[in-house]
C-alpha cells in the first residue's frame, strides 16, 4: 500500500458567488516532489490552503501525513506562502530560530540550524545581517529556511521560485532536492515549467479552477504528439507523400507532428523511399508545450459556454 502525504478530495471553495476551486483532488506520494502547475488566478493558492486546513474548503476533504486532520499535525509541517513576511528589525539567524520555535524547535537549536543551513548555501555572510538590509530574493531565502528548520514531515511551497534571481532559484531547488533526500516531502505551487520540469516526480495541472491533469512530466509531454523535422537528401517535394497531410516545409525541411507508434513505420518509408536523409531530429514536446495546450483547451470551453456569452453581452 502506497502511504500519502497529502490526501485531498474533492475540494471546492466559493467566494461568494464566484467558485475560485472546483471539486480538487489530489494525493501526494510520500517523499515525492509533487508539483501544482497552473496559470495566474487558476486556483493553485486557494487549494493549498484548504488543504492545509488554513481555510475550511466549502465541500471536500484533506488529510495530512497518514490520514490526520490539517490542524493536529502542523508541527509537522513547513509551509512558504505566496505572501512573504518577515520582522524588518530581525537578525537572518533570530528570524529563522523563531520560525522553528513556532512549530516546537528549541532557540537555540534554532540558532545552530539557521547557521549551518545559511553556510551550506553560501550565505554566511549575511547571517547576522537585519531583514531590513536584505534583497528582497535574499529575504525571501531567510524565509525559506525557516520554514523547514524544524525538519518537517511535509514541506509546501506556494509560489517558491517567484522573484528570485536565477542563482537564489539554483539554491532553492539544492534545497528542495536535499529535504527530498532525507525523507520529506515537498509540495510546491508554480506556474514556470522549467522547475517542474527539472524536480517533480509528479504533478497536477490546475485552471479554469479545476484539476485538468495528475501525472508524471512524461505522461504530461506525452498528451502531445512527437515533432518531427526532416529534410530529405535529394531535396524531392515528391517525398510529401510520405509525410502526414499537416506537414510543412520550411526551405529544405519539413515540419510535422506524429503520434509516438507512427514513428517506426514513417522511417521505414523514407528509408525504402530512396529520398534519403539529411537531417532528421524527433522530439517530444516540453512540458510547457503540453502546459499549454490544456490551459487553451479550458479556455476554448469557457469561451464556448453559455454563461461566457452572456458575460459578453453584458459587457457589450
Amino acid at each position: 500500500m502506497t502511504d500519502y502525504s497529502v490526501e485531498a478530495t474533492g475540494l471546492t471553495k466559493y467566494f461568494d458567488s464566484f467558485k475560485a476551486v472546483d471539486q480538487v483532488s489530489l494525493t501526494v506520494p510520500a517523499g515525492c516532489i509533487y508539483g501544482v502547475l497552473g496559470p495566474n488566478g487558476a486556483g493553485k493558492t486557494t487549494s493549498l490552503r484548504m488543504m492545509l486546513g488554513i481555510i475550511d474548503p466549502d465541500e471536500g476533504t484533506s488529510r495530512l501525513l497518514g490520514g490526520h486532520k490539517p490542524r493536529t499535525v502542523r508541527h509537522r509541517i513547513g509551509y512558504l506562502p505566496e505572501e512573504r513576511g518577515l520582522y524588518p528589525g530581525m537578525k537572518a539567524r533570530e528570524a529563522i530560530a523563531f520560525m522553528g520555535a513556532l512549530r516546537g524547535l528549541d532557540w537555540s537549536e534554532g540558532r545552530r540550524r539557521a547557521a549551518i543551513f545559511m553556510t551550506e548555501l553560501g550565505l554566511e555572510r549575511v547571517i547576522d545581517e537585519k531583514i531590513r538590509k536584505m534583497s528582497k530574493g535574499m529575504a525571501q531565502m531567510v524565509q525559506l529556511i525557516g520554514s523547514i528548520v524544524h525538519t518537517p514531515d511535509l514541506i509546501v511551497l506556494d509560489e517558491p521560485f517567484s522573484g528570485l534571481d536565477p542563482v537564489n532559484q539554483e539554491r532553492l531547488e539544492t534545497i528542495v532536492r536535499r529535504e527530498q533526500g532525507r525523507g520529506a516531502t515537498i509540495l510546491f505551487s508554480t506556474h514556470v515549467m522549467a522547475h517542474a520540469e527539472r524536480l517533480c516526480d509528479r504533478l497536477a495541472i490546475i485552471a479554469g479552477s479545476a484539476r485538468r491533469f495528475e501525472g508524471t512530466v512524461d505522461e504530461a509531454r506525452a498528451l502531445l504528439p512527437m515533432q518531427v523535422r526532416y529534410t530529405p537528401r535529394d531535396g524531392s517535394d515528391a517525398v510529401a507523400a510520405l509525410l502526414p497531410a499537416a506537414a510543412t516545409r520550411k526551405g529544405e525541411a519539413w515540419h510535422f507532428a506524429i503520434e509516438e507508434s507512427d514513428v517506426e513505420p514513417l522511417l521505414a518509408r523514407i528509408t525504402a523511399s530512396g529520398h534519403g536523409v539529411a537531417g532528421l531530429s524527433i522530439a517530444r514536446p516540453a512540458l510547457h508545450d503540453a502546459f499549454v495546450h490544456i490551459v487553451r483547451q479550458v479556455d476554448a470551453e469557457f469561451d464556448d459556454a453559455p454563461e461566457a456569452d452572456a458575460i459578453e453581452e453584458a459587457a457589450a
